[in-house]
């Protein structure tokens, strides 16, 4: 009788194994649990522990859908979004969300993440073309960039809550021209540069001018000078030069006569194919026809002067 009872107790062992397994779930630090009964939400474990249920979720008695309970992000990337200047360009963003109403968030999208950011990515790509429409390009580079992330977390909060999430931050990574709009910011910086380039020619070319001119009548103003000071050199010379001429004329006046005929001479004569008609007794040559003839004494010196049988004259000896 012990042997056919054993068959039957380690079934029914094994049963109560069975209920208890189905029966007990375990919800971590990171989740929270959603019980449902035949469809419907009965119950939603938030806090850690060891929970019960109906057995057998199979039958559609009562099962659990675990929901994360960590912060969750979510990108969107390459929204394109028109400024207020009318240009377009490329946005890329993320937000941090959490599951804080487990229930609703079941009710809305079904427990599903996938969809929950499907509809997250709708309300967000809306909220940035609504934010950045209100303003220029500069604004997401410059120090409004915090307030528009702000704007857009409050923009998002309300539609975050009525599917169940919490949204605790929202920002935004990058703000890039597109490539049509780079481009032509590019030649438009580029234009602007050429000019730039122009004008500090121009004035490049203008300082030059104006400091060539100044050096130019420097250059002519010490030019006169130097002429004026070498004319007056020059003049002082002359005056020298004569003063000590009309000395020596003074002094002598027949050698004088003689240097001043002997320069006429070497500058008439310089050169060898000199040719000059001129009468042999004319002034010019009047030392070439004295030539050899003495000056004739004064006084107490003076020599007599005889003529020789040829008719040349020549001076006696002193006695």
């Amino acid at each position: 009788m012990a042997q056919n009872r054993f068959p039957f107790i380690a079934g029914l062992i094994a049963l109560v194994c069975l209920l208890v397994y189905s029966s007990v779930f375990i919800v971590t630090e990171r989740q929270q649990a959603i019980v449902l009964r035949f469809g419907q939400i009965v119950d939603v474990k938030e806090d850690p522990g060891i929970y019960f249920k109906l057995p057998f979720g199979f039958l559609e008695a009562d099962t659990v859908q675990m929901i994360d309970d960590r912060l969750l992000r979510f990108d969107l990337d390459d929204i394109r979004v028109q400024v207020a200047g009318g240009k377009f360009y490329d946005v890329d963003a993320f937000l941090v969300y959490r599951i804080t109403d487990a229930r609703k968030f079941r009710q809305t999208v079904s427990g599903n993440t996938t969809l929950a950011e499907q509809r997250l990515r709708t309300r967000l790509d809306a909220a940035l073309r609504s934010v950045y429409g209100q303003r220029g390009f500069e604004a997401a580079l410059s120090e409004e960039r915090s307030g528009m992330m702000r704007e857009l977390r409050d923009q998002l909060r309300p539609d975050a809550t009525s599917l169940g999430l919490t949204i605790e931050d929202v920002r935004i990574r990058r703000t890039d021209l597109t490539a049509e709009v780079s481009q032509q910011t590019f030649e438009r910086m580029k234009a602007e540069r050429l000019a730039e380039a122009e004008r500090l020619r121009a004035r490049g070319r203008e300082a030059a001018q104006r400091i060539r001119a100044v050096a130019d009548r420097q250059v002519v103003e010490t030019i006169a000078e130097a002429r004026k000071e070498s004319e007056i050199l020059r003049g002082e010379g002359e005056a020298e030069r004569s003063r000590i001429f009309a000395e020596s004329a003074s002094r002598d006046s027949e050698f004088f006569s003689f240097y001043r005929s002997m320069s006429a001479y070497g500058h008439a004569l310089q050169t060898p194919d000199t040719s000059m008609v001129i009468s042999p007794d004319s002034e010019f040559f009047r030392f070439f026809r004295d030539a050899g003839v003495a000056k004739p004494a004064t006084g107490a010196e003076a020599a007599p002067a005889v003529r020789d049988a040829a008719g040349e004259t020549s001076v006696a000896p002193a006695q």
